[in-house]
């Protein structure tokens, strides 16, 4: 089949897992025809699950284990369990050239270990950053890292910058990376240290890939001006899980002022098509799919907790990250 794309799936992990996963695949499928996914799990619980699925099934390849890494395993663990898991035979596809890209809804931990233990860091990267996509008024943004590190250096920092905006231009091919560094202000003597120095330095590098906007305050990260957002990993992942709080929070409440009096079920009524758009915009679902960057092979973590839904979408991410060359991309505008 011309310009497949070979996605090694970790069928075994998260929540709901096997049947999530090949949902997810059956959703991902009507709208993908060029995509073979190699799922890797116990054959016996997925086969029958397949077979009642309107799927292709000239474009799945079961790999059998019984061994899984479970949800509570620590990353040391993980890693212990052994080689026969369905997680580590997914990241070593990847590592043979088997397959384009990996994703897993397992073990966040131990997918970064494992992902390490087995695949090389591009030349010149010092440290692997995990990016995620955030919604924003004018479409879609890129920020990292979300966790890998908690301590960084400058050099991380320019890494991070470079690997979001190659990542950006995969996913969105027509816009132009616009990349700020998240920090407590935007003034340029704001901030510690080694993000004061990152800016300067930004400051003096000439690079095509992206435009350097300089630092954005974490009540700016939506507006959409800048579509690339660049922290250490403890401000990243502080910043992931208040926005996160934050949606569930107006969500949650906005359902309560709904049902709460006959005047708020009127106003939804009236209002239901705007009230559908905004609970749209605020989907987790449409965001899944973090992207562990600066391996050698493209590594996709999706949300252990997410639905079908989520699941397809981070596939798309998959296809996408794939399609246009995001490795390349990196290496190109790192050298």
């Amino acid at each position: 089949m011309k310009n497949l794309i070979t996605i090694a799936v970790d069928a075994m992990g998260g929540d709901n897992a096997p049947l999530k996963i090949i949902d997810g695949i059956e959703l991902h499928n009507k709208k993908s025809k060029n995509i073979f996914y190699k799922l890797f799990g116990n054959k016996n619980i997925i086969d029958p699950i397949i077979q009642k699925k309107n799927l292709d099934k000239n474009c799945i390849e079961i790999i059998h284990t019984e061994e899984k890494i479970k949800g509570e395993d620590s990353a040391f663990a993980a890693a212990k369990r052994g080689k026969n898991t369905s997680m580590w035979l997914a990241v070593e596809s990847v590592k043979k050239k088997s397959s384009d890209i990996v994703i897993s809804a397992g073990n966040t931990g131990a997918l970064l270990v494992i992902a390490k233990l087995n695949l090389k860091m591009l030349e010149n990267i010092d440290k692997p950053a995990l990016s995620g996509l955030w919604p924003s008024k004018k479409g879609m943004s890129v920020v990292l890292d979300l966790g890998a590190n908690i301590e960084c250096s400058d050099k991380n920092l320019i890494d991070f910058s470079i690997m979001g905006s190659s990542l950006f231009k995969s996913l969105f091919p027509d816009e132009k990376p616009k990349v700020a560094l998240l920090n407590i202000g935007s003034e340029e003597l704001k901030g510690n240290e080694v993000i004061k120095n990152t800016y300067q330095k930004l400051n003096q590098i000439n690079i095509e890939d992206f435009e350097f906007k300089g630092f954005i305050e974490g009540s700016h990260i939506m507006d959409g001006n800048v579509n690339v957002v660049v922290a250490d990993g403890f401000t990243g992942n502080i910043a992931l899980k208040t926005a996160e709080g934050t949606a569930n929070f107006i969500t949650s409440e906005l359902k309560n002022a709904m049902k709460g009096s006959i005047l708020g079920r009127l106003g939804s009524i009236i209002s239901i098509s705007n009230l559908k758009r905004f609970k749209k915009k605020l989907d987790p679902r449409l965001y899944n799919g973090a992207i562990l960057l600066g391996l050698d092979s493209p590594v996709i973590k999706s949300h252990g907790g997410t639905d079908y839904v989520g699941f397809a979408n981070s596939l798309s991410v998959c296809e996408k990250i794939v399609k246009n060359n995001l490795i390349d991309k990196i290496k190109n505008s790192i050298s």
